[in-house]
């Protein structure tokens, strides 16, 4: 056990004790709230004490960073082996603008790259599309064609440098357009590196950029699995996202329990369609947190999150590589906080919100600029953000000690609590028949939209706080510069997408594509047709209209 008896008993004492002088010395005075919560209301007793971990075993459920069950972490030294990756999210306007952005964060010290795209190419649309008109680079990058993925790409050493990739409906087009573009730099696709996150399971839950529905969703998620694990054995060809749910609404524990049965669901169809060892494609599957404002809660979740995928790996999927059973995660700070009144204090929460992600133990962090929820990202304000992240590695003494805060009463015990409310929900979801039979259920929408309610209901009753909104309002204004996309970048990518298409080879793109379209009305791995299909200079949207033909196109049920 943790304590031993003795310890135990004189906890008991000495806190029955404590609470009797509590008791007669705040008689006439009460707390300042009836209810102290976390922000996703779990309740928070005023003291915590050994009795709280009376049934935690050591070795059991804390142990030793890099041994199981990974509470601690994967890593055995740590943040001393080496930091966090720093990777900002970047994406704006054109390819060639998005590169230029790319190349000053590299300059400034980012690790990583981690590219946004806009929302037509989110959705599987090329930017002369019809229903692309006027979003065309406002959100993201556009990406139409192997040729803007080159010029993305210009000056970047593929075979050094990571690149992640938010990018989900047309995934396996964006990522072929990758290793096409490896390829064509004399780069073996054994060398490259980074990640899709190619999660359509929470596209159906949260974010909603849908396109085909969730089997055949799945299958492209589990062709990429397969593909990656025999020639892309550097790449993670999914990032289990939780993230996308948190900012809908979601509690820290419906973030934690619907993210990780997601990640069930992509494993238990790998094993069953493709056949393959959970030890052979396991190490490769990596994750995505929010890290949200509620500072121990945040560090609690994602201790959480490694000892129940240790014990899902090794317990129901009976993985026998250590690495399979690691729970590898990018975090980012929460967009859901920041505020567009006064923006300056989103600096502040960006900042507690990343050392919330480096105590629970990241493998990469973005952090958010203090604009974004006004507009893309200025130069000043990402450079802000990054160097956030720079302070807490070199500056703080954050990353010298391994997950500092084991041990506390509080921390443990909040976390053996986020654990427990994690599994009530897996289980819940296994009884429903797996997630896909749960999202058709619209279980896991409705529980999100409940607890979104709930929370909007608090901060409209002053029970929650978020400064500057509810209180601490002022009539002063801030003002802060606003980056906006230029519409002529919209006429210069089609103008370029246009003369792409009467250049290109016509004939091998009609065959590239027919082929794509028989791949994916058998049972063959559609990746190796994709990458054939960009090289002759196919689109993103074509790519995506054989999808649509062949799998039909998913109309959310609008539940209430």
């Amino acid at each position: 056990m943790y304590f031993a008896k003795d310890a135990l008993d004189q906890s008991a004492e000495l806190t029955r004790k404590w609470e009797e002088e509590v008791r007669r010395s705040t008689a006439k005075t009460a707390d300042q709230k009836a209810r102290w919560s976390t922000v996703s209301d779990l309740e928070i007793k005023r003291l915590y004490t050994p009795e709280d971990l009376k049934e935690t075993d050591f070795a059991r459920d804390i142990g030793a960073p890099g041994e199981f069950p990974f509470l601690r972490g994967n890593q055995a030294t740590g943040y001393r082996g080496r930091y966090w990756t720093f990777r900002m999210f970047s994406g704006m306007g054109s390819a060639k603008d998005t590169n230029a952005r790319w190349h000053m964060l590299l300059q400034q010290g980012q690790t990583g790259l981690s590219t946004a795209f806009d929302f037509p190419t989110l959705m599987g649309y090329d930017s002369d599309s019809p229903k692309a008109r006027g979003e065309c680079g406002r959100c993201g990058v556009a990406i139409d064609t192997l040729d803007d993925f080159m010029t993305l790409m210009e000056g970047i050493p593929l075979d050094q440098v990571t690149t992640s990739m938010t990018i989900n409906p047309p995934a396996t087009a964006l990522w072929a357009m990758y290793c096409a573009a490896a390829e064509l730099k004399g780069v073996p696709l054994t060398k490259i590196g980074g990640t899709i996150q190619n999660d359509m399971l929470k596209e159906f839950i949260a974010q909603k950029t849908f396109m085909c529905p969730p089997e055949p969703s799945v299958r492209l998620i589990s062709d990429t699995v397969e593909f990656g694990t025999k020639y892309v054995p550097k790449w993670n060809t999914i990032s289990i996202s939780g993230y996308h749910i948190r900012e809908a609404g979601a509690t820290a524990a419906q973030e934690l329990a619907f993210t990780l049965r997601d990640g069930i669901e992509y494993v238990e169809d790998v094993i069953r369609r493709k056949g393959l060892a959970v030890d052979d494609f396991a190490p490769r599957l990596s994750f995505f947190f929010n890290a949200h404002i509620d500072f121990f809660e945040e560090i609690c979740k994602l201790r959480a999150a490694r000892r129940i995928w240790a014990k899902v790996m090794r317990d129901r999927f009976h993985a026998k590589n250590p690495r399979s059973l690691w729970m590898r995660f990018h975090t980012q700070t929460a967009g859901c906080s920041l505020t567009a009144q006064q923006p300056y204090n989103n600096v502040v929460r960006t900042a507690i919100e990343a050392l919330a992600g480096v105590l629970g133990g990241t493998q990469s962090l973005h952090t958010n600029s203090l604009d974004e929820v006004l507009c893309l990202p200025s130069d000043h304000a990402v450079e802000i953000a990054l160097r956030t992240q720079q302070i807490i590695a070199e500056e703080t003494g954050a990353a010298s000690t391994i997950d500092p805060l084991a041990g506390s009463y509080f921390v443990e015990s909040l976390t053996n609590e986020m654990e427990a409310q994690a599994w009530e929900y897996i289980e819940k979801i296994d009884a429903l028949g797996g997630m896909t039979a749960a999202i058709d259920k619209g279980f896991p929408q409705l529980e999100i939209a409940d607890a979104a309610y709930r929370f909007q209901q608090q901060l409209d009753a002053g029970e929650k706080t978020m400064v500057g909104v509810n209180k601490y309002v002022t009539d002063m204004k801030t003002e802060v510069p606003v980056v906006d996309i230029d519409a002529q970048v919209e006429e210069v990518q089609i103008q370029r997408l246009q003369e792409v298409k009467r250049r290109r080879d016509s004939r091998a793109v009609k065959r590239t594509l027919e082929e794509l379209k028989q791949a994916c009305k058998t049972d063959k791995n559609v990746m190796p047709y994709c990458i054939a299909a960009v090289k002759e200079l196919v689109t993103v949207q074509e790519i995506c209209d054989v999808y649509r033909e062949v799998f039909g196109e998913y109309r959310d049920p609008g539940l209430y």
